[in-house]
């Protein structure tokens, strides 16, 4: 049964007079067809898009490249002799384009390729990542990832510190920044400050400033990045690592509200929220003397964690997804989706870096890859890892297998939950049973 033409729309870009005769017949097999030139394509949505490849778009294909990213779907090429003689046009085609055609049409072969790219172009939408930028950058669907975004909601608008605790790579500072942007100070700055990564000597000098003449090297005043702050947002990470005597120059401010510059002697009012972030066990920093506890309590007015990506089951395949998108700009190739190897390999893997960790992975992968896909190698990853677990009870394994069956079916169809109970073979009400049987979600 064919869909209404409304929702099978092909736009052909560049048209040529074998092009303009094609249009009859995908017309009566329920194609709404539309012409335009490459320089207007993207003002035309189209399900599916065919492109008369010339000459003019091999040697300079940056327009052709902008294109296929950003209508996001399925493009087919259609070859004459002379580009077909062209250097490098193989690779081009494959690389950026769903399938070709030369000319003269083969009009039923054209017509099953576009079919076959709608069906594609239909199946890698609802993969699509939509994201509200204006609103959060916590992408997941999850159960941790929603408590988060609604607690976030919640501690947004106060004025209190909050301490956000988590491992590395699990969006610490987007956490921070989603606050920000929701907060009533969502126009003023936000100014982070990695407290590991500054020299112990620049801390003070970077925290609050310092007077023209304050010590050797300082000719000029300059403004610290607590001052900088002032009116919005001031994101401490990595807490933890800040030196003991910075700790109480710290507190002190965060008790008076106003600072001195290095080297001065008047006070100076900010206002300023503080946000903190550490990976590290502050309560054990302070049992070991290393951590000023009444600095913990000042920071920890309000307490936010972040989950690790282990625990986001069904948030791997639109993370990987989206920075397949995102990273596509930077590289320079398409979008490429993850074979069933690589979406396995991603899912037995235990992602002790997190979401940075998965970034980089896709990140290389796209450069790695050779096929349509991005396969487990290309992610630095082994799709055969057998995990063998110690012996145990029966009921041991079947709770196990169970548990890794519903991860397995998360990670693949996370954004329909009827086909994923589908898959496992039983109903959806017993699918939400098993999910919080097993706690997931």
């Amino acid at each position: 049964m064919l869909e209404p033409a409304s929702n099978r729309r092909l736009l052909i870009v560049d048209p040529c007079d074998d092009c303009h005769r094609l249009l009859p017949g995908l017309r009566n097999v329920g194609w709404d067809v539309h012409s335009c030139t490459l320089a207007s394509a993207l003002e035309h949505p189209c399900d599916v898009g065919l492109l008369r490849l010339q000459a003019s778009h091999l040697k300079h294909p940056d327009a052709v490249k902008d294109l296929i990213k950003r209508s996001k779907t399925e493009w087919i090429a259609v070859l004459g002799g002379d580009e077909l003689r062209m250097q490098n046009v193989g690779d081009f085609v494959c690389e950026w384009f769903f399938d070709f055609h030369t000319l003269p049409f083969d009009v039923s072969r054209v017509q099953v390729t576009i079919g076959r790219a709608f069906g594609m172009a239909r199946l890698r939408g609802k993969g699509t990542v939509h994201v509200d930028e204006d609103d959060h950058e916590l992408l997941g669907d999850s159960r941790p990832v929603r408590e988060l975004r609604k607690l976030l909601s919640k501690l947004a608008p106060t004025e209190s510190p909050v301490l956000i605790r988590g491992e590395s790579g699990t969006g610490k500072e987007l956490v921070a920044r989603t606050l920000h942007r929701q907060s009533q100070r969502r126009d003023k700055p936000f100014v982070a400050i990695n407290c590991g990564a500054m020299p112990e000597q620049l801390i003070q000098s970077e925290l609050f400033g310092h007077e023209k003449g304050a010590f050797t090297g300082a000719h000029q005043r300059k403004i610290g990045r607590i001052e900088a702050a002032n009116g919005g947002t001031l994101f401490l990470d990595e807490i933890g690592d800040l030196p003991l005597e910075l700790q109480a120059n710290l507190l002190r401010f965060l008790q008076e509200k106003h600072i001195e510059r290095v080297g001065g002697s008047q006070p100076i009012a900010v206002d300023v929220r503080v946000l903190a972030a550490t990976h590290v066990d502050l309560e054990q920093a302070i049992a070991r003397g290393r951590f000023r506890e009444d600095l913990y309590y000042r920071l920890n007015v309000l307490q936010v964690v972040t989950a690790p990506l282990r625990d986001r089951h069904g948030d791997l395949s639109m993370l990987a997804n989206h920075f397949a998108h995102f990273y596509s700009l930077e590289t320079g190739r398409r979008p490429r989706s993850f074979s069933e190897d690589a979406l396995m390999a991603m899912g037995k893997h235990d992602w002790p870096g997190n979401v940075r960790e998965l970034a980089n992975r896709v990140r290389r992968g796209l450069v790695l890859a050779e096929g349509r896909q991005i396969e487990a190698q290309d992610l630095g990853l082994h799709s055969q890892n057998a995990f063998v677990p110690s012996m145990g009870t029966l009921e041991n394994y079947k709770h196990l297998a169970e548990r890794q069956a519903l991860c397995d079916v998360l990670n693949r169809h996370s954004d329909n939950l009827s086909i994923a109970a589908k898959v496992l073979g039983i109903s959806r009400p017993t699918f939400y049973r098993l999910l919080h049987k097993h706690q997931i979600r």
